[in-house]
């Protein structure tokens, strides 16, 4: 088997004005959906985030790509390095989300790799992976601060029509009251087993407050997490985890940096997680010579993909550190790769997140996923189990071309609604 084409297809997907750290969400999300022709006339999918930089490095490597056999990953992983300096966690940025471009690439890549290697031998990516781990993979509600719409063209537009989830999806939540009404709408819609909130939006005690109704809410029986962005002082995160001990499941990066983290994690008794301080094989001695987290967050994306991720998790079993997995806005090839991933990862033991909810539209045949009391049964057909809707992707690549968007910059959204707001790495 040879790959004879590569096709890179930037979209748009529709995304609400949900709050963060670095400010608001614009109406659209940017995603890249990576296409592998092979020469059996079979294909495989790979996704990763949008940018105009990452599109551009994904076409740079397409001649490294075409012609070669889908099975010989170390061969494509190192033609594709040599086209690349080394990344370092510095070029993660300080916002939010991961600015890297080299593990964009890789992982979109790999994906797909694996995709066609799979419809090759007639066997699901888990398989590929290691085999099953646990035949289904639970999610978490992943609940956001949040402007009134449901994002698009029309902006900050409802549908008055919508229902159920839908119709709560579209409602403004900006105290605690709203956070909850968020949670219920949304495991009532989607069955979910554990909470998350999106922190860093609002004053501390705004937060925390949100995280107490979400207890009384809910009970002690259903496991919640709060991820302030590492925006907060180390006091600041001191004394909010104070008030949650006992509330929380763990505590994602509250404060920025591996020493601020482990400052926090020896004066509060919750966990430590994180997807911001330790984001890359290079950070693993620093992260255990400091303890700075108990929980690091994977994520196939940004580790370089699924290989890496896997080799996160045995790194993780070495040094005593739980597992979870990040995620932002995707459609249904992510969230395959994802749940394929997770089955194959055995110490993956904490539901996984995922923005899927808050989406919705979708590339693949048959459409939008469908959870089962807050999980996905992880599908026994061959490579991701899913197949292109090209009907799908044609709408949301015009829907890309015509919102003129090049990258994330929830700065620029926010200052669309408070004028002059600007990203502070450390705020409170």
């Amino acid at each position: 088997m040879r790959i004879t084409d590569m096709n890179i297809t930037p979209i748009a997907i529709t995304d609400p004005p949900l709050l963060n750290a670095a400010g608001l969400h614009a109406p659209y999300a940017l995603r890249i959906i990576v296409e592998l022709v092979a020469d059996d006339n079979s294909y495989g999918l790979g996704e990763v985030p949008g940018s105009i930089e990452t599109e551009q490095a994904l076409a740079a490597v397409r001649e490294v790509v075409i012609g070669k056999d889908p099975f010989q990953l170390n061969a494509i992983e190192a033609g594709i390095r040599e086209r690349f300096s080394e990344e370092t966690s510095a070029a993660r940025g300080e916002a939010p989300w991961d600015q890297r471009r080299l593990v964009h690439v890789l992982s979109g890549v790999e994906v797909a790799c694996f995709d066609l290697m799979g419809k090759a031998t007639g066997r699901p990516v888990v398989d590929l992976l290691g085999g099953k781990a646990r035949d289904r993979v639970p999610f978490s509600a992943y609940l956001f601060f949040k402007h009134e719409g449901a994002g698009g063209e029309l902006g900050f537009g409802t549908d008055p029509n919508a229902t159920g989830w839908a119709a709560a999806r579209q409602k403004a939540a900006l105290d605690p009251a709203g956070v909850v009404a968020q949670a219920q709408a949304m495991c009532a819609e989607f069955g979910f087993q554990s909470i998350k909130l999106k922190g860093g939006a609002f004053e501390p005690n705004v937060e925390v407050e949100a995280m107490l109704a979400l207890r009384e809410a809910f009970g002690p029986d259903v496991p919640l997490r709060l991820d302030p962005n590492a925006i907060w002082k180390v006091e600041t995160a001191i004394e909010a985890g104070k008030r949650l001990e006992g509330v929380l499941e763990y505590y994602e990066d509250p404060v920025r940096g591996q020493e601020n983290m482990a400052q926090v994690a020896q004066a509060v008794n919750i966990p430590l997680a994180t997807n911001m301080c330790t984001t890359s094989f290079g950070d693993i001695p620093g992260s255990v010579r400091l303890n700075s987290e108990a929980i690091i967050l994977s994520d196939h994306h940004f580790w370089g993909g699924l290989r890496s991720s896997l080799g996160l998790s045995r790194i993780c079993q070495t040094f005593g550190r739980g597992l979870s997995m990040h995620s932002n806005s995707h459609v249904g090839i992510s969230l395959a790769a994802m749940a394929h991933l997770a089955a194959a990862t055995p110490n993956l033991t904490y539901a996984c997140d995922t923005h899927y909810p808050w989406q919705s539209e979708e590339v693949i045949v048959g459409g939008r996923f469908q959870f089962e009391e807050g999980s996905l049964v992880i599908s026994d057909e061959p490579g991701l189990g899913i197949e292109l809707d090209r009907a799908a992707l044609a709408k949301l690549h015009e829907q890309y071309e015509a919102a003129g968007l090049e990258r994330r910059n929830d700065e620029i959204e926010m200052q669309k609604v408070q004028p002059g707001w600007k990203f502070q790495a450390v705020r409170w």
